[in-house]
């Protein structure tokens, strides 16, 4: 029998699957910066006042139309107040043990720790400025990484003038870190 012809349940939701840690070790705290702090809960709080009761609203209206079973609208509204639900208790999850680290706040050094901006340098001589930020926070077109990626964890602890060992797909590249700014 085709798959077009099944009824479609609400009982067939992934409501009940594992949340995704997205990354972060287990039992580790979320670091953030501010601006990355900001942009999740702005969007947890566009989620929750303008989105969620816009398409609660569609789906009540739709479901006063009779049948459910062939209406587009309810379906489609059911199936995004699933997703949007899901996004909303991601974002609460994530923002709930978030810690925030404030880099500008930090004393005047020269050591990596979370919320640099350090440039470093390949044995080629080829420079790279790389932010180091919350996971949630990754822009690798901005240099933005993550504090527990590879080149992160080279970089953290070490301080200006350090040669450091990092890990690459095509082994052991050895950088020196030119720069720390926190800004």
């Amino acid at each position: 029998m085709s798959k077009a012809f099944t009824k479609e349940s609400d009982a067939d939701l992934d409501d009940d699957l594992p949340e995704d840690t997205g990354g972060l070790p287990a039992g580790a705290k979320n670091y953030m910066t501010p601006e990355g702090f900001a942009r999740m809960r702005e969007e947890l709080m566009t989620l929750m006042r303008k989105e969620r009761p816009e398409v609660v609203q569609v789906v009540s209206w739709a479901a006063a139309n009779g049948d459910r079973s062939e209406n587009g609208d309810y379906l489609y509204g059911k199936k995004r107040l699933r997703e949007i639900d899901r996004r909303i208790r991601f974002l609460s999850k994530r923002l709930e043990r978030s810690e925030v680290v404030d880099p500008a706040k930090r004393p005047k050094t020269d050591q990596v720790f979370f919320g640099a901006t350090v440039t470093w340098a390949n044995s080629k001589g080829e420079e790279r400025i790389v932010k180091i930020v919350g996971i949630d926070e990754v822009d690798p077109a901005k240099g933005h990484v993550s504090w527990i990626s590879p080149i992160a964890k080279a970089l953290m602890r070490a301080h200006e003038g350090d040669m450091v060992k990092m890990r690459t797909p095509g082994g052991v590249e050895e950088i020196e870190i030119v720069k720390v700014a926190y800004v």
